[in-house]
């Protein structure tokens, strides 16, 4: 399963809601969070809010109690475990922290799960304060997608990913779970063969049912942890019949080729996908 890429979004996928509004409501600043929340972009506006519990009294470890009481539903993580432990690359790309993340992910055993955490940085200063930073630096040059919030285009980082992998002469195929309307900005990105995993009746779903035509990746919908973790590993499971049928297919035209030709064919077929 080594050819598979798990690309998850983590606020209402991972997780049961928004990471940055249950931290914002659990330390008691949900009044003043809509009161700024016209004012600013999302994420400059964060960053503000974990000065203003700082100044409040509020610290590091109130942060991180709050974010382990995280909802989650119980299927998730045992999704999780399993994907990995069939050998796929299991990624994260994520408009939240990677404070937040990394947190939450570490109290459930799932960090080393992931090979790689695509988000906002967050980091806490030499005064004990949280910061929250932009993906992209949208006040010295924008990421150009009109799609997107100006701190996080998710499409680029999904380009990059593939282009890296390309580069490294890796063929893979990717399944992404996502909910939001950030999400679908890399849903177009997908290819054939890649498979998509939108929640159903969530932003991502409404947009990608609104143009269908532009998706080229297969779509799968799914509405609770326990269908995610269902239709995840069917997949997985079907992905890497395909793939064995293949192998299988390329072995069996070789023992028909005389030993010379066979010598003389591409070593890409002898090499493992």
């Amino acid at each position: 399963m080594a050819g598979i890429v798990v690309v998850f979004d983590f606020d209402k996928t991972i997780i049961e809601l928004d990471s940055d509004n249950w931290v914002v409501d659990e330390l008691g600043a949900t009044d003043l969070f809509n009161q700024l929340l016209p004012t600013m972009p999302w994420n400059t506006l964060m960053d503000r809010m974990m000065g203003e519990l700082h100044s409040q009294g509020k610290t590091i470890d109130d942060i991180v109690e709050v974010l382990k009481r995280v909802p989650i539903h119980p299927r998730v993580v045992p999704a999780i475990k399993a994907a990995h432990a069939l050998g796929c690359d299991l990624r994260i790309v994520s408009d939240a922290n990677l404070f937040f993340i990394e947190t939450i992910l570490k109290h459930l055993g799932l960090r080393d799960c992931f090979s790689e955490i695509n988000t906002n940085p967050g980091y806490v200063d030499e005064e004990g304060r949280l910061r929250i930073l932009p993906y992209h630096d949208f006040h010295s040059s924008g990421h150009g997608c009109s799609r997107c919030p100006p701190n996080m285009c998710k499409g680029l980082i999904i380009e990059r990913i593939q282009a890296s992998l390309a580069a490294e002469g890796k063929k893979r195929r990717f399944i992404y779970l996502g909910d939001g309307s950030g999400d679908f900005c890399p849903t177009l990105k997908l290819r054939e063969g890649d498979h998509m995993m939108p929640r159903k009746h969530y932003p991502v779903w409404d947009l990608i049912c609104k143009n269908r035509a532009l998706v080229k990746a297969e779509l799968h919908e799914w509405s609770n942890g326990e269908e995610l973790e269902r239709v995840l590993l069917q997949l997985i499971n079907a992905i890497s019949m395909e793939e064995s049928n293949k192998l299988f297919s390329v072995d069996c035209k070789l023992e028909t080729v005389p030993m010379a030709a066979r010598e003389a064919l591409p070593q890409a077929l002898s090499v493992p996908h």
